[in-house]
């Protein structure tokens, strides 16, 4: 379901598209909206765990999501391209996802919303260090590589130096935030697929209707293999359908590429990074979840890492703008 950093980190794409336009106050309200529809959705997994697993939950709206984009493209008159293989890399995509989301439904079991949603976003990384291997063009800058420690140091901090509490509560919430961590490697690896194969040329719907039907096919079974089939149809269980298929699944992601054509993709890439802080923000407001110390400092780490290597390009054109106004300024005598 998750294209939302592979395009926010492709420098080639955005040197050779320069008809986009810098973020804007619509741009940014709606990357301020979507950033809080993402952070809700582990939100909303969280508090309806007790009446609908969430990996059942995730396996039900990945299904709804798949079918609504399907029918989108058979609107549009789209036909999914099959021939030649590019249904292979759509099979690993598809499984990565479904991995990605198993562990994230996994690991909500165990650990609160707002640590969930910080491991997760550690995924840029994860697919830096990826593409930095695969790609020659995506070799990686000092800064970024600075990112990169600071991330690593951070998530040390958010393990390590945290209140252990009783021994049994600890091991367990360790082993969600650990199955969290593994989410976002997996959501690296999905970018490092669809960016080194020939995904990389589909329509962006194709691409997320690979993802959405593997993640359906794969873990409708998993659920019932793991005993995940709780299922109490609530009222709130329904609205949390509702929303995680209609609104995560399908809306947002279609707002999220609308925004991708018309504006730099890196800079919507680095504003994205709202989402965790919502999330630390949500989960603590809404479920009440505590906020330790050492967790807030090694998220601001993982976060502060994340944008360096995300926004590398971003920052070196804002940084390179101050340096020649310096130097005018100079030149002008001032």
């Amino acid at each position: 379901m998750r294209q939302k950093h592979n395009a926010g980190s492709d420098r080639q794409t955005e040197t050779r598209v320069d008809n986009r336009q810098a973020l804007d106050a619509k741009a940014i309200g709606l990357m301020l909206m979507l950033c809080l529809i993402w952070a809700l959705q582990q939100i909303v997994l969280k508090a309806t765990a007790a009446d609908i697993s969430p990996v059942l939950q995730i396996a039900l709206r990945s299904g709804v999501g798949a079918a609504l984009v399907g029918l989108l493209m058979w609107r549009r008159g789209e036909r999914l391209a099959l021939a030649d293989g590019p249904w292979r890399p759509g099979l690993a995509a598809g499984a990565l996802f479904a991995l990605e989301f198993l562990l994230v439904g996994e690991g909500l079991r165990h650990t609160s919303a707002a640590h969930m949603v910080v491991f997760l976003y550690t995924a840029p990384i994860f697919a830096a260090l990826g593409l930095q291997w695969k790609l020659p063009a995506e070799r990686l800058a000092p800064l970024q590589w600075l990112g990169i420690l600071l991330a690593f140091a951070g998530i040390a901090i958010a393990f390590l130096l945290r209140e252990q509490g009783t021994g049994e509560d600890w091991a367990r919430i360790l082993r969600g935030d650990f199955l969290g961590l593994l989410g976002g490697v997996a959501w690296g690896a999905t970018t490092v697929v669809i960016r080194t194969t020939r995904l990389s040329g589909l329509p962006a719907s194709q691409t997320l209707l690979y993802q959405l039907v593997g993640a359906f096919v794969l873990m409708l079974p998993a659920a019932w293999l793991m005993g995940h089939t709780t299922f109490h149809p609530t009222p709130a269980v329904w609205a949390s359908l509702a929303f995680q298929s209609v609104i995560v699944s399908f809306m947002s992601f279609l707002v999220w590429f609308w925004l991708m054509r018309h504006y730099l993709a890196s800079r919507l890439g680095v504003f994205s990074f709202m989402t965790p802080l919502f999330g630390v923000l949500l989960g603590a407001w809404l479920l009440r979840e505590p906020i330790e110390p050492s967790f807030i400092s090694g998220a601001l780490l993982v976060l502060a890492g994340v944008v360096l290597v995300s926004g590398h390009g971003w920052l070196s054109q804002v940084w390179q703008g101050g340096a020649k106004t310096r130097l005018l300024e100079r030149s002008d005598g001032r």
